[in-house]
């Protein structure tokens, strides 16, 4: 017979458990499509990239990059969440979000109507 704390604590772990899985699930769910050339990007990539692109084919502009490392972030930060001892992606994470400010810097040196588009847009802070 089990004991009213240890059918709490099984409870608790199945709840965690499909919490897990469900996020699991959304990152899978990052579909890859044909670009027509020889790599490969997920669909998801390639909307963000048509999205921010400021002409055909734009793919270096600062917007295209901030937004795919904006994208990155978001997955690593839901990988984090699930694996919370990963500390290596935590390092990897934190090179992105440093990378993603710098290139923000940039673009605010560059262009500051473009930049508060840009920040609105995407939703982020200052």
């Amino acid at each position: 017979m089990t004991k009213p704390s240890e059918k709490k604590i099984e409870k608790k772990l199945e709840k965690k458990i499909e919490v897990k899985v469900e996020k699991v699930e959304k990152i899978k769910e990052v579909k890859v499509i044909d670009t027509g050339t020889k790599t490969q990007l997920p669909e998801n990539k390639q909307k963000i990239i048509d999205e921010y692109a400021q002409k055909k084919g734009d793919t270096g502009s600062p917007e295209v990059q901030v937004a795919l490392l904006s994208y990155k972030i978001q997955n690593l930060a839901a990988h984090l969440e699930i694996n919370k001892k990963d500390n290596h992606s935590r390092r990897g994470l934190l090179k992105v979000i440093a990378k993603r400010r710098r290139i923000i810097n940039y673009l605010q040196r560059l262009n500051v109507k473009r930049y508060k588009v840009l920040i609105n847009k995407l939703g982020l802070k200052k």
